[in-house]
């Protein structure tokens, strides 16, 4: 049986893979866990803006108060909120429901413990243990002993407080647009960066439970790239639906990702004597780009498995200041325990105001060697099988040796989707193009997926 958790929580179509009955037992499991530390557990829930939210939120508070947890919701906040606020409001743990960058019809469940960190492995099999076995039986209070639930009335105001505490920096006569995702950041980016002094051009900030993510959000930049360059503006960022993520936008309507970000913010901290063993964490599918970066400016790189999880480890690990992923998650961690769009957004444009240049000059501090990604659909329990079949192993074996030194493949299963992913970097697109083609086909055939 596959682990229930993945690299980022628990995640399905929401009532069918994941479903509200999953969720009361995941609510109880976690309380069951908790309480051994804690006889009456007092957990933090805060959620995005999909549908399938309430139901949800309703199912892990009923499954937390019958085994004696109190609850207390935060309503509609980003993840980061979630990580901040379980500290602030001394809480023993925090749950975020979302499924982050996915479609409305997903949900996932994200735990996070009392520090603020997501939970660790070990935690986690404990509760899926509980929930896989339910013969293993859990506590029946009754009375005052059944939890209760509470609001944080003031949860979204609290988070965009500390995110403000965070700089030094006002943004006075800088334009900017921001593209929420019709997701969590639609509560909160417009006021903070409002109150941080930018003139802000919000978009997709009207959820309506069906349309987070939908053709807007760090997975959709068409509509945010033409917008910032018609209207002249400074630049833009866009989150995802919980808001962990983050890219830009330069004034030209050119993407700032991941990489470019954290090659910034890094030289930024690095010029103010902030970065911490002077060196910066990413993971496997960063750029080739960002290392020759790194090196052109005396730059250590500590390099890590791809989600945010384990860049946030090796930053613990080292005591590091700055990492985070091509894909926006960027982790401020003198800041922050996870990734957190505005504060990333917040922390970028403190570095274009310091340094009194345009977006664009700021980011080409790194050039992006040309990358190629496709996508291959297949059911979760046959990614097991990718490096087992020789056909595979065989195309990837030659492809490395024909590109050698000029370039890199990289093939990897999802840790959040039926997705098999292949990145290719080189210094010829064609050829990279063709050559991804060709190692998706055989993934495509030998696991009947489909390429996307």
């Amino acid at each position: 049986m596959a682990r229930m958790f993945g690299t980022d929580g628990v995640r399905g179509v929401a009532n069918t893979e994941l479903t509200a009955e999953l969720a009361m037992s995941i609510g109880r499991a976690a309380a069951m866990v908790l309480a051994k530390e804690t006889a009456r557990p007092k957990v933090l829930i805060g959620m995005d803006t999909r549908a399938s939210g309430n139901m949800f939120e309703s199912a892990l508070s009923a499954g937390l108060c019958s085994v004696g947890a109190d609850v207390l919701l935060a309503g509609v906040v980003p993840t980061p909120a979630v990580a901040y606020l379980v500290q602030k409001y001394g809480c023993d743990a925090g749950i975020m429901i979302s499924a982050s960058h996915n479609p409305c019809e997903y949900n996932g469940i994200k735990l996070f413990s009392g520090d603020g960190y997501k939970l660790p492995d070990s935690l986690e099999d404990e509760i899926e243990d509980i929930v896989t076995r339910p013969d293993k039986g859990h506590p029946a209070p009754t009375h005052g002993d059944v939890g209760r639930v509470s609001f944080a009335e003031e949860a979204a105001a609290d988070y965009i407080e500390y995110v403000m505490s965070t700089t030094d920096l006002r943004f006075d006569g800088m334009k900017i647009a921001l593209d929420c995702a019709n997701g969590s950041s639609s509560v909160t980016a417009k006021v903070l960066f409002s109150m941080l002094g930018a003139e802000v051009h919000v978009m997709a900030d009207e959820p309506d439970g069906v349309n987070i993510n939908a053709d807007c959000g760090s997975t959709h930049m068409e509509k945010l790239q033409a917008y910032v360059r018609e209207n002249g503006l400074d630049g833009g960022f866009a989150f995802d639906g919980d808001a962990d993520r983050c890219l830009a936008v330069d004034e030209n309507g050119e993407l700032i990702d991941g990489d470019k970000i954290i090659a910034v913010c890094a030289l930024d901290l690095k010029a103010r004597g902030k970065l911490k063993s002077n060196k910066a964490v990413v993971t496997v599918m960063s750029n080739l780009g960002f290392f020759a970066f790194a090196d052109e400016n005396g730059i250590g790189v500590e390099k890590t498995k791809v989600g945010d999880r384990y860049v946030l480890e090796c930053m613990k690990e080292n005591d590091l200041s700055i990492g985070g992923e091509q894909s926006g998650h960027v982790i401020f961690h003198d800041f922050a325990t996870t990734g957190d769009g505005q504060l990333t957004a917040v922390h970028f444009l403190g570095a274009v105001k310091r340094s009194g240049k345009k977006f664009s000059q700021l980011a080409s501090v790194m050039t992006v060697y040309p990358q190629v990604l496709v996508n291959i659909v297949i059911d979760n329990d046959k990614k097991d099988q990718l490096f087992e079949d020789e056909d595979i192993k065989k195309i990837i074996f030659n492809t490395e040796v024909e590109l050698g030194n000029t370039g890199r493949v990289l093939v990897r299963a999802s840790g959040t989707e039926p997705l098999v992913r292949v990145m290719l970097e080189g210094m010829n697109i064609d050829q990279i193009t063709k050559m991804a083609g060709d190692i998706s086909a055989v993934i495509a055939d030998k696991l009947d997926g489909k390429v996307r």
